[in-house]
């Protein structure tokens, strides 16, 4: 995703609105809305993310003890505003080793949560068994919300979908045994509702995983 617009349900390149199309394109996935490039983690680089996302930007507040933030991706461009955010986390895994995080916020059908996730998307309503009790529960902005497992991704990663602020919140974590992260009652804060306190986020190192799921 570094250094040009991109797909975000494939990563490929994207064609940008001119004569043909006012819109960008995909070649594989037609219409779309591009993924900007990533954002190393910087409070100023996460600032200019969040003023311009018409989505939330979930982000674990307080952080988990040793966790930092590791980049934020967003798709959308300066005509659309940003449709779909991307946070990536890192820190201490709750079983040992090193965990990861990335929390989507997204539009219906954009496709960037389901790209993490590692399955064909765009959204995750078919892999999701809604009929059973949530698996876990987190409070997004001050609100209860629950999160289902998200079936058939890769067996190197946990994942969990949900809806939260009327559009579809992901958690992916890597390894797939941090997603006992999830059990914790997670608190998730809307960074576009953080003022000041944004400034006292914690950066660490970019995560890879931005770049490439």
């Amino acid at each position: 995703m570094r250094g040009e617009p991109s797909c975000p349900k494939c990563g490929g390149r994207v064609r940008a609105p001119g004569l043909f199309s006012d819109t960008w394109q995909c070649a594989v996935h037609g219409t779309v809305y591009p993924v900007q490039p990533v954002t190393p983690p910087s409070v100023e680089g996460l600032g200019v993310v969040v003023h311009r996302t018409q989505v939330p930007v979930w982000m674990p507040w307080p952080l988990p003890v040793g966790w930092l933030f590791t980049g934020v991706a967003g798709a959308g461009d300066d005509r659309s505003g940003g449709r779909a955010s991307a946070v990536a986390c890192s820190g201490p895994g709750p079983l040992g080793g090193m965990g990861e995080l990335i929390l989507v916020a997204e539009e219906l059908g954009v496709g960037l949560g389901a790209r993490y996730a590692g399955i064909e998307g765009p959204d995750p309503g078919p892999c999701l068994n809604v009929e059973k009790p949530p698996d876990v529960k987190v409070l997004a902005a001050g609100r209860p919300t629950p999160l289902w497992h998200v079936s058939g991704v890769p067996v190197d990663r946990a994942v969990f979908a949900g809806e939260a602020r009327g559009l579809w919140l992901w958690a992916v974590v890597w390894p797939e045994q941090s997603g006992l992260l999830m059990y914790d009652e997670l608190v998730l804060a809307d960074l576009r509702d953080a003022g000041a306190e944004i400034d006292l986020v914690p950066c660490g190192a970019l995560s890879p995983r931005l770049l490439q799921p």
